[in-house]
């Protein structure tokens, strides 16, 4: 059944009150889908279709709505209905949502969990917001490493139901301190009176609890893991990353770097739950920024106002020259900002980022200056002295953009800030006034009396 289909069908048997047939609808439903049911449903029938949902489903359909509609639900549930539906959730789940949540709603919600998950969840939100710990669960399988595969498989039918995972477990000593992780193929394929000892990996890597969350996304990403352990200072296992979590925050990120790339203040909200004034308050301090940036080039072109007022065709070229240049600098920034985010380059790598960019600078410089020296000579009537002008500038502009491209991000790393707000917008700011200043100074050299 297709999902307008699907969404119509909801519609019909709610207002038919056929609440028999609904509850086997949505039995058949996997916990996405029925969140964005939920997200189009009307709120007075919220409630009623939540409750109608499986249990076994309702925990992770919940985890998977917006946090508006999560908030309306806690505040017309019972302290019943909504510990029940914490006892199913996993911490990490608990974590974003208490997270999201105004502080009334997330004492509530914290009331209503019992004393071991409340202190697992305070444990979590104390560490920092991008860190690994802040994404992680408590929720895992250990072993001991004098285990037998049967005493392993005894324990996690003993306590697996309510790990976020059982494929990978992870054998510690008493201390919690991390010596080996095994996974349940291994089990499944080892005799059962094989020590745990005799078959788990020793050479674990793991993450620490303050690590950035983007390395942690890159450990899975290079290691193909479906949880990674996360450790303190001492290598005492204290939580993991599960894949699921290391996707959303990919996501998270990518999405956040398009946003600084855009000059738009990030936001975790869907496009359209963003409201339009919150919407201008994302977007307009960088557009302002933008704006008083680019009195720069004004200053600039009027400072050479005589140059254009005796040779009034360079003018035309303007803003072929500004956009060239900055479309160059965008290329060679974005390139720079990927690599950096997913390790391919580090700071200390800038002398051979710049060795690269000056070889390709030169390749596209030199092809765009023989194009553009045949345009402006036979397409935009410039006489030969000019059109040399204006392909030298172009030749001379790529090369100085896609230096400033590769070094603006580098350096903005290098002191501790994302180099993805140094994107597109503000590289082409900067690289529109340099190219200005490299086109007069071309002008003023091969013209001759030009001044």
């Amino acid at each position: 059944m297709e999902k307008e289909e699907l969404f119509e069908t909801v519609a019909s048997l709610l207002v038919k009150s056929d609440y028999s047939s609904l509850r086997r609808i949505l039995a058949e439903l996997e916990p996405f889908d029925l969140a964005e049911i939920c997200e189009e449903l009307n709120e007075s029938h919220l409630p009623l279709v939540f409750r109608l949902i499986p249990k076994d489903a309702a925990a992770e359909c919940f985890a998977n709505m917006s946090s508006e509609l999560q908030e309306l639900l806690i505040l017309r549930m019972s302290d019943a209905e909504l510990k029940a539906m914490l006892d199913e959730l996993f911490v990490d789940d608990t974590v974003d949502i208490i997270e999201e949540m105004p502080a009334n709603v997330a004492a509530r919600m914290l009331a209503n969990s019992d004393p071991e998950t409340r202190q697992q969840i305070n444990e979590i939100l104390n560490y920092p917001k991008d860190s690994a710990g802040s994404i992680m669960t408590t929720e895992y399988v250990r072993l001991n490493k004098n285990m037998s595969v049967a005493d392993a498989f005894a324990r996690i039918r003993r306590v697996g139901y309510e790990k976020e995972t059982i494929y990978t477990c992870y054998v510690t000593e008493s201390d919690r301190t991390l010596v080996g992780v095994v996974t349940a193929m291994d089990l499944m394929l080892a005799e059962t009176d094989t020590l745990i000892s005799e078959l788990m990996e020793t050479n674990v890597i793991s993450a620490r609890t303050d690590d950035d969350r983007e390395s942690v996304v890159i450990k899975f990403s290079d290691y193909n893991f479906l949880a990674l352990p996360v450790v303190d200072g001492g290598n005492r296992l204290v939580g993991i990353v599960t894949v699921d979590d290391a996707i959303d925050v990919a996501l998270e990120e990518a999405t956040e770097d398009v946003e600084k790339m855009a000059a738009i203040t990030p936001s975790d909200k869907p496009y359209l739950k963003v409201g339009v004034f919150e919407t201008w308050k994302s977007r307009i301090p960088w557009l302002m920024i933008l704006m008083i940036s680019a009195t720069f080039t004004s200053a600039i072109m009027a400072s050479y106002e005589s140059v254009l007022s005796n040779r009034v065709i360079l003018s035309f070229f303007i803003p072929m020259l500004m956009g060239t240049a900055g479309n160059a600098g965008g290329q060679t920034s974005v390139t720079i900002i990927r690599a950096l985010s997913l390790g391919d380059v580090e700071t200390g790598d800038v002398l051979r980022i710049l060795w690269k960019e000056v070889r390709v600078s030169l390749l596209c410089g030199i092809s765009l200056a023989i194009v553009c020296f045949g345009k402006a000579l036979w397409l935009d009537g410039a006489d030969s002295t000019e059109a040399l002008v204006v392909s030298l500038t172009i030749a001379m502009a790529v090369v100085v953009a896609k230096l400033v491209g590769a070094c603006f991000p580098v350096l903005i790393k290098k002191i501790g800030f994302d180099p993805a707000v140094v994107a597109s917008p503000f590289i082409t700011t900067v690289v529109d006034a340099l190219a200005l200043v490299v086109y007069f100074a071309v002008a003023t050299a091969v013209i001759p009396g030009l001044q």
